[in-house]
């Protein structure tokens, strides 16, 4: 397959149709792309602002083959596609990150295994096979521990916390009675994430690292630049340029790091595109995760990172609309926020609607104005 740069009027195809996909396309339509998704679903996020919108089983592969003949390049908005769908598409079309990058970042015990053998800091875990594996691995690791599905677990969905040997069976049965990964809990000072590119010539540039914090497994806040020391600050960075290199990364990587309260950091996991936590890249950012995607899988030189301010990103989950229409006018009417919607037809508790983006002088002033927006959206006109 040809490895000249897909030029803009091409038609880039997306496997998986969330709000990751949406704003990939938005992105990408500015700069002059057609943008087709694939996924098993309707009026979409992605599908409502793509030029074409296919749906369809991940299983159907002759669909996939037929998707991927009319686009220049292939990419996925989140890692869940099946490996068999990423093949199939690449019979095709380039698919870029690669398939094997989906395979191994798809699937907790794969991607444990290739951090651990590139020696890289990571937290403590075991395979588990059995209920009866359990045990002995917790006294291992010591409680309390993390039981995790080794496949398909995002936002904390797949996940079981186990205090005491007490809780040893539940545990086996929340995660389904299959293939786990027991994770030691880390007493962990704070999260941070740090998204970076690569091109297909090695060229990787990198966001500062972006503070998070987590609500019930599902990302609340994040801000950016992450409050933390420039050298640790460094050593994320470089971390992320070695995972990137050795997964030889065509596209966006997402790696997750807990700060220990040492300093250490180790790495709770990746994700093979943009992340929730780049959102602010959006507005703070000359050149947005999102762009970058699309740059490095269409062979384009990667964009310049610079942040315009510090800035702020706080999710907007499905419970603000439990309570009837929410108050767009007052959130709105800071100057400083930006709203993002994604178009999501049925609002659920813990599901992903939209997300609000502030910038400020500071960081902590970002967050205070992106937290005062979010609390207005639920008060009475």
């Amino acid at each position: 397959m040809s490895l000249s740069p897909v030029l803009p009027g091409s038609a880039i195809g997306v496997l998986g149709s969330g709000q990751l996909g949406r704003m990939f396309a938005i992105a990408a339509r500015r700069m002059g792309y057609r943008v087709h998704t694939f996924s098993p679903d309707e009026d979409t996020p992605t599908g409502q602002v793509a030029d074409l919108e296919v749906t369809a089983p991940y299983e159907d592969l002759d669909a996939v083959c037929r998707f991927a003949r009319e686009v220049s390049v292939v990419t996925f908005e989140f890692e869940n596609v099946p490996a068999a769908t990423a093949e199939a598409a690449a019979r095709c079309a380039p698919v870029r990150p690669a398939g094997h990058v989906l395979h191994t970042t798809q699937h907790r015990l794969r991607e444990k295994t290739f951090l651990s053998e590139a020696g890289l800091p990571l937290t403590p875990f075991r395979r588990v096979n059995s209920v009866h594996e359990l045990s002995p691995a917790a006294s291992e690791l010591g409680y309390p521990v993390i039981l995790k599905t080794a496949d398909f677990g995002y936002d904390g969905k797949g996940q079981f916390r186990i205090s005491s040997p007490a809780e040893l069976g539940d545990a086996w049965d929340a995660v389904g009675q299959t293939e786990a990964v027991l994770e030691a809990l880390i007493d962990f000072d704070r999260e941070i994430s740090v998204v970076a590119a690569r091109s297909l010539t090695g060229e990787i540039v990198y966001y500062g690292p972006i503070e998070n914090h987590h609500v019930n497994g599902i990302l609340d806040t994040s801000i950016c630049p992450a409050r933390i020391p420039a050298q640790v600050a460094k050593e994320a960075s470089d971390i992320a340029r070695t995972v990137l290199e050795k997964l030889e990364v065509v596209g966006v990587l997402c790696v997750e790091f807990f700060v220990a309260k040492d300093g250490r950091l180790l790495i709770n996991e990746l994700a093979p595109r943009p992340h929730n936590s780049g959102h602010l890249t959006f507005d703070a950012n000359l050149t947005s995760q999102f762009e970058q995607q699309l740059r490095a899988v269409c062979l384009l030189p990667l964009g310049d990172v610079t942040q315009w301010a510090p800035a702020a990103m706080v999710n907007l989950l499905g419970d603000i609309l439990s309570d009837g229409e929410p108050d767009w006018v007052a959130a709105v009417a800071q100057s400083d926020v930006k709203l993002h919607l994604y178009g999501k037809l049925t609002p659920r508790p813990g599901r992903k609607m939209g997300h609000l983006t502030a910038l400020a002088k500071t960081p902590e002033q970002a967050l205070s104005d992106a937290r005062s927006a979010r609390e207005l959206l639920s008060r009475s006109s």
